[in-house]
């Protein structure tokens, strides 16, 4: 063999071996990741899938049944009635909540003086936890002394019961989710600051208006942030659960769980958590996580696949 056959291929052996190292010193880096996926979730998926085929409620082991989880869920008188309610936070509760979060991020984009405190101001609500939220809620609502009700009382107006009146339960939770809107706010507030001044300054001269400017500029620069927000609300506001755990857990005055007035707040994630942890059906539970796993996994794929036509991301 040539000599510079022998030093290229000791060379590639040297490569290899140095490959294989970095390889596994990877492998060691990420090791805590990785095992944290796979004991945290991946095991648990899986887990879930197996017993959403099973008879298993914790104290027995789990009995193979087949479909029949599957078939007594779409029979089940709530499943439809959690799914309604379900699409309506994440349908009507959760745009608007977007909406309000992109006009808040409009006035708090402007330089103006003491900006920064009105940015405080408005994320303040976020750092504020869930269900001390929503315990506050409680009491803004209450229909007697609650401070909407109150104020609306200045106007001649007499407030509903919010959270005893099926027609207002949800309309509550919007309110609620509304307010805590500061996380979006601060993305779409990110996104605005990226748009190029230039951009603005030429639409001026060419004599574009403010809302013209909104439209035919701010709006596709900051689609791929919109579709980022609007994607990830999707998938938070089926799981929607903390707030209505609390709210219905109140209006049931200390009896057990369940969907609230008329079954108004039987969301889905609430019914799950009833069906697991309240009747200890977890084989029915885990069917009912992989029907929603499904359900999310097709919404998110269609608004993906509609907003993909209307979002350019070469926006110079």
């Amino acid at each position: 063999m040539p000599a510079a056959s022998k030093k290229g291929a000791k060379l590639k052996k040297r490569a290899t071996k140095q490959e294989r190292r970095f390889f596994f010193l990877g492998l060691l880096f990420v090791s805590p990741w990785l095992i944290g996926f796979l004991l945290f979730q991946l095991y648990p998926i899986l887990s879930a899938l197996y017993y959403s085929f099973t008879d298993y409620n914790i104290f027995q082991p789990p009995k193979f049944v087949g479909l029949k989880n599957y078939i007594t869920l779409f029979n089940d008188k709530y499943f439809p009635v959690s799914i309604s309610n379900t699409a309506v936070m994440s349908f009507i509760g959760m745009p608007i909540g977007l909406l309000v979060s992109l006009l808040l991020a409009l006035l708090l984009s402007k330089e103006v003086k003491g900006m920064a405190v009105f940015r405080t101001i408005y994320y303040l609500p976020t750092v504020v936890p869930v269900v001390a939220s929503a315990m506050l809620f409680l009491w803004v609502l209450n229909p007697e002394y609650g401070l909407l009700n109150n104020f609306l009382s200045l106007f001649g107006i007499r407030g509903p019961s919010w959270l005893s009146d099926p027609k207002y339960t949800k309309i509550s939770l919007m309110m609620m989710d509304t307010w805590r809107c500061g996380q979006n706010t601060v993305i779409f507030l990110s996104a605005l600051k990226a748009v190029p001044k230039s951009f603005y300054e030429a639409a001026e001269l060419d004599g574009a208006g403010p809302v013209k400017r909104f439209f035919k500029i701010t709006l596709p620069y900051i689609g791929p942030t919109i579709q980022f927000t609007l994607v990830m609300g999707l998938i938070s506001s089926f799981q929607y659960f903390t707030q209505a755990y609390v709210f219905a857990s109140v209006s049931q005055m200390g009896q057990s769980i369940t969907g609230g007035p008329k079954n108004s707040l039987m969301f889905y994630s609430l019914y799950l958590y009833i069906n697991a942890f309240s009747y200890t059906k977890m084989g029915y539970a885990s069917a009912m996580a992989i029907v929603l796993f499904l359900i999310v996994l097709v919404a998110s794929f269609v608004v993906m696949y509609l907003m993909e036509k209307r979002i350019t991301y070469d926006v110079e």
